[in-house]
């Protein structure tokens, strides 16, 4: 896995380099305008972001758990006043030894896929809804599960041309459907997003993501970081490239759960 996944990510690069040189970048965008696009959950633009997730003191062994999603998303117009934007996550993971006697397990867990029904022509209030399918792609039992998964999601945000906030939240929550050897499970996100865009393509961003397993117990329930950090649109040629580096604490953690969050993102955006 350790040797794949570079290649997957120069293969991706390669395609973006590849097809923005065959077509036109939206040279009428400002990087802030690129920045605010960035950061619209259903914005009607191609792109592929890759978050990497650092969690630190994970597992009664206090490990470092790595976690990399992959997440294409991409409009579909349906007609002049309605887009379907369709987000998939696919996480490739680094799981810390979770005992004294075991190892490192590196694999592919479960993928998510959403799919939001969205204006095409929204006001300053942008909104989302639609549902979302969990895959039991993994590719060890220690990081997934063999049930499928179906839930709601829904995100709304404010989005203003002239205004430099953009802010808003995703929620979402998704339940088995299986009757495999794994157990069942009832889990919901949320995540409330904050960013701050300066002239030029810097901008500061706060985007915990507030997790929570119903069927556990009662303390152990959620998990709720706090924290935030900076963004950079650059180019590469005519590519616009999103980055991202942040930190958060976890203020509730399950027992066993990591203490702190360290997250890195490059999202290379194909604009219209």
């Amino acid at each position: 896995m350790q040797t794949k996944l570079p290649a997957w990510a120069i293969v991706a690069w390669l395609l973006a380099v590849m097809v923005t040189a065959g077509g036109s970048a939206h040279a009428a965008m400002s990087a802030t305008d690129l920045a605010k696009l960035a950061q619209n959950p259903v914005g009607d633009v191609i792109s592929v972001p890759f978050q990497n997730n650092t969690n630190l003191n994970y597992g009664p062994e206090e490990g470092t758990q790595n976690v990399l999603n992959i997440q294409p998303v991409i409009p579909i117009s349906v007609n002049s006043d309605w887009n379907i934007i369709t987000r998939t996550i696919l996480p490739v993971i680094s799981m810390p030894a979770l005992g004294p006697d075991d190892s490192r397990t590196n694999g592919i867990g479960d993928t998510q896929f959403t799919a939001f029904l969205s204006p095409a022509n929204p006001g300053h209030w942008i909104w989302g809804v639609g549902g979302l399918v969990q895959i039991p792609t993994n590719s060890n039992s220690e990081l997934g599960n063999d049930n499928w998964g179906l839930g709601p999601s829904v995100v709304m945000l404010r989005l203003e041309k002239g205004n430099p906030w953009v802010y808003g939240a995703l929620v979402n929550n998704v339940w088995s459907v299986g009757s495999r050897d794994s157990e069942s499970y009832n889990n919901g996100l949320i995540q409330p997003f904050l960013n701050y865009n300066f002239k030029g393509g810097l901008y500061l961003t706060s985007a915990p993501i507030l997790t929570v397993n119903w069927k556990a117990d009662s303390g152990d329930k959620w998990t709720v970081p706090l924290g935030g950090g900076v963004g950079k649109i650059f180019h590469l040629g005519r590519l616009p490239v999103n980055t991202q580096l942040s930190a958060y604490y976890n203020v509730v953690t399950p027992d066993y759960g990591a203490d702190w969050q360290i997250r890195a993102q490059v999202q290379l955006m194909f604009p219209k």
